[in-house]
């Protein structure tokens, strides 16, 4: 055999390069093994441009959470006083693909009534005409718009996630600093019986009053400027 022949596919070749592509082909699942005219390394080429790749898609999540644990702990630090309270009407969406965490999409929604602080009077004007004004803008509302800066490891991503946050129909670009824990198949540990995964969502950061047209700019020797919001929240993807 001249050398030549050895290469494209003499007898021997043929007769080579076509086991070599039968064999593959029964390994990686194609629709059916390609025979090979032209020698082992062709058929590796064919059979890697016939077969598909199967690669995970990405999971939706409810963060509607029928046991009302989800919550949002905001705080104020004024001079005169530090107020400290809760928000736990929490629902919306995320896309989230744990091989692909960066690509991160989704809305996640407050209703605004549900913000709560233990005094009745405080309370009372929190969801007022001077302040959040509920009965007229009922949501509060965060778009995710992209994520940078991420990084991985294991089933944790940490991530810069910038958004758009609107409070009172006033809409601002805003990123904040985002872990997501992505935990397969623990959905039954948190509802009981129910088969699926979690998606656990943790950011802390501040926002002003004052660009949001939350009373601004009056009585910041009580109620400061700046506001910290802590958000715990899991989403749930559950299996049928």
């Amino acid at each position: 055999m001249g050398k030549d022949e050895g290469l494209a596919g003499g007898s021997g070749g043929h007769q080579l390069g076509e086991e070599i592509s039968l064999k593959l082909g029964r390994r990686v699942g194609c629709h059916k093994p390609r025979m090979s005219f032209h020698g082992p390394m062709v058929s590796l080429a064919l059979l890697s441009c016939s077969c598909g790749v199967l690669v995970a898609a990405p999971i939706q999540f409810n963060f509607k959470d029928p046991k009302g644990v989800n919550n949002i702990v905001f705080k104020t630090d004024a001079p005169l006083e530090s107020i400290n309270g809760t928000a736990s009407g929490v629902s919306g969406s995320v896309t989230f693909d744990p091989d692909l965490p960066g690509t991160v999409k989704g809305k996640l929604v407050v209703a605004a009534a549900s913000l709560h602080v233990a005094n009745t009077m405080m309370k009372e004007h929190l969801h007022g005409e001077n302040w959040m004004e509920v009965a007229k803008y009922p949501e509060i509302t965060f778009d995710v718009v992209s994520a940078n800066h991420v990084k991985s490891e294991g089933n944790v991503s940490t991530m810069d996630v910038t958004g758009n946050l609107t409070i009172k129909g006033v809409t601002k670009s805003l990123t904040v600093p985002v872990k997501l824990t992505y935990l397969k198949d623990k959905l039954k540990a948190r509802v009981p019986n129910k088969e699926g995964d979690l998606l656990v969502l943790r950011t802390s950061f501040t926002i002003r009053r004052n660009d949001f047209g939350i009373n601004a700019a009056k009585f910041e020797e009580k109620v400061s400027n700046e506001i910290e919001l802590n958000l715990s929240l899991a989403g749930m993807a559950p299996r049928s």
